[in-house]
């Protein structure tokens, strides 16, 4: 009798969690994944506008690259102070905030008349949105377990392959809209892609709910297991666990995964700014250049969710971003002697395959062993330093380009910053399992 109501409690259990994730996974997954859709195509469309823009206003590869890549730079710089902002007055408050800034930003760059503006508004838009992307991992270890939240993770980042999936039809039908009342294709895609952004960042207002334990929307019973859930999870990390600012910032842990961060960025906004460009060198018109962009992506979305679900499956992280950045550095050696479309489409496929897998079992990792501010802090420090790479990439990518005529040295430049990626994972793997303050929260291994 004891062990059929002691299976009775376990069964009741079960089904709990799984009701109070479900919906939780309902209400808050899919919209965080439309605010970064959004977020992802404000940031590299510059992309598809460099198709007619760069010729209009004169920019050679050397300026848009930098200018493309010097969003990094405000992100990097902002990136910390807006995240523990976030910690403070809820994700609701500022979130809405960094988006309305953002759309408005992202807008004015239609009216860019020469390199000093392009330079300028591409700094503003990094320092505007600077947060997002760090909050909302942020956000996600408020509600979801440690052990299910590579999954969301890859779900929600899932929005940056489909963004580039989706939005590269668009924004290259967009640029068909050259002459209409006088503006440019480039200036009518930066104009109407800005607009969601505006609009979305006022329903966050309503929307978004801060914490579990304002959670109206869960029943009384529901609401009370994941608080406790949760709050039984920090007590878990004790002392081992860092809490405090400073030692987010200071945790060694955190800098390495910044420096792995730094070469799957490079590689995920060489993808985002300079693959239309590649594509495009074939001969293609814009749309077309739309169409086939997308493909790569597509694979990207699929792939990442299985390997995602695979390294929480196994509780493995370590290996799952190994075998990604080398995959993702493999695929840019491919594409820089490709000489055709279908060849570069197969290589640009691998790449992307492999740094969206590379970013989930990767994202896994800071919340192990950070919580509090500590967590808002260091998951902020790893973005910022790590979306550097964002700027070398493209900008690399760019110099070389005006210097040697093509791209292939650029994009080698970008493999061995991934194979870099690679190497540090291992040391960093290595380094904890022979540290005594990690042997129950291993930062890059597997789960407790």
């Amino acid at each position: 009798m004891r062990l059929a109501k002691k299976w009775e409690e376990i069964v009741v259990a079960s089904e709990l969690e799984s009701r109070v994730l479900r919906k939780i996974s309902w209400r808050i997954v899919p919209f965080i994944m439309l605010l970064y859709f959004i977020a992802f195509l404000d940031r590299v469309n510059i992309g598809f506008a460099a198709l007619e823009m760069n010729k209009d206003l004169g920019f050679s590869s050397t300026v848009f690259g930098l200018g493309a890549g010097i969003f990094f730079l405000g992100y990097f710089l902002f990136e910390v102070p807006s995240n523990l902002i976030l910690d403070k007055v809820g994700a609701r408050i500022w979130i809405a905030r960094v988006m309305i800034t953002w759309g408005l930003i992202s807008g004015l760059m239609a009216f860019v008349q020469g390199v000093a503006g392009f330079y300028i508004l591409r700094f503003l838009l990094g320092v505007a949105e600077a947060g997002f992307f760090p909050g909302i991992i942020l956000y996600l270890s408020f509600w979801f377990p440690a052990r299910r939240r590579a999954a969301v993770t890859a779900i929600f980042m899932a929005a940056a392959p489909l963004s580039t999936a989706l939005g590269s039809p668009i924004s290259g039908a967009l640029m068909e809209m050259h002459g209409l009342m006088g503006l440019a294709g480039w200036q009518w895609m930066f104009l109407i892609e800005a607009a969601p952004a505006l609009v979305f960042g006022v329903v966050v207002l309503f929307y978004l709910t801060d914490r579990p334990e304002m959670a109206k929307w869960l029943t009384e019973e529901e609401r009370a297991w994941l608080v406790a859930t949760m709050a039984d999870e920090q007590k878990a990390k004790g002392a081992k666990a860092r809490h405090s600012i400073w030692a987010g910032l200071a945790d060694i842990r955190v800098l390495a995964l910044a420096l792995v961060y730094f070469g799957t960025s490079a590689g995920l906004y060489t993808l985002g700014i300079w693959a239309p460009q590649i594509i495009k060198e074939f001969g293609l018109t814009s749309l077309q250049v739309g169409f086939l962009n997308a493909i790569p992506a597509v694979m990207a979305v699929i792939a990442m969710v299985f390997w995602a679900r695979h390294s929480d499956r196994t509780g493995e992280r370590t290996w799952h971003v190994v075998f990604a950045c080398l995959l993702a550095a493999g695929g840019l050696a491919f594409a820089s002697g490709a000489g055709g479309v279908v060849t570069v489409l197969i290589a640009l496929t691998l790449v992307n395959i492999g740094i969206s897998c590379s970013k989930p079992p990767l994202w896994s990792m800071p919340t192990l062993f950070l919580s509090g501010p500590a967590a808002a802090a260091g998951i902020a420090t790893i973005n910022s330093i790590g979306n550097l790479g964002g700027f070398v990439g493209p900008s690399m990518i760019g110099w070389i380009k005006d210097v040697t005529g093509g791209f292939a040295g650029g994009l080698y430049f970008v493999a061995g910053l991934l194979v870099l990626s690679a190497v540090l994972t291992l040391v960093l793997a290595r380094s904890a399992t022979n540290t005594p303050d990690t042997a129950n929260t291993n930062a890059a291994g597997q789960h407790p």
